[in-house]
């Protein structure tokens, strides 16, 4: 049910008699502290940190196609991931890295939290081990994430020594 509500404007008239001036001299809405108002803490001075850059001569690969033409290099198989190897062939010695894991591994948290270990592994083994010149893709397994470190770098070691022969 519907309920209507009437007014009448001869009873609304009271807010006409208030002035619309502001009083003389107020205070200002915020005091300052006694020591300044430092407010947000600002930039420190020192030359900021940057964050932890690819390795000299590895690029990411981002589309698709270059993930499935990996797919159909070398493949070496690990407990905590894949490794697909493709040579390019183009002359360029600049080497790539893909990451991917899928849904089965388990929500973006635990996914994201394998590609951060995969890429630490890449950014230390790639520039030494890597294969110049190719495409390299790493497919995280759903034990990867539970694994040692040192494990996973020393199955990288052997899955880049794998690929490379």
């Amino acid at each position: 049910m519907a309920a209507i509500f009437y007014f009448d404007d001869q009873e609304m008239n009271d807010e006409a008699d208030l002035s619309a001036e502001q009083s003389g001299a107020r205070t200002p809405p915020r005091v300052p502290l006694a020591h300044g108002d430092a407010g947000r803490p600002q930039r420190d001075p020192r030359t900021p940190q940057s964050r932890p850059q690819e390795a000299v001569g590895i690029k990411t690969l981002t589309v698709r196609r270059d993930f499935l033409a990996a797919n159909g290099g070398k493949r070496a198989p690990m407990p905590g991931f894949v490794l697909q190897m493709r040579a390019r062939g183009d002359g360029d010695p600049t080497i790539r890295i893909g990451y991917t894991v899928t849904k089965k591994i388990g929500n973006a948290v635990v996914r994201n939290r394998m590609k951060r270990r995969l890429r630490a592994l890449a950014r230390e083994l790639l520039p030494e081990s890597g294969v110049h010149g190719a495409d390299h893709v790493l497919i995280g397994r759903n034990g990867g994430i539970e694994r040692k470190f040192a494990v996973l770098r020393a199955e990288l070691a052997k899955a880049l020594a794998k690929v490379a022969r």
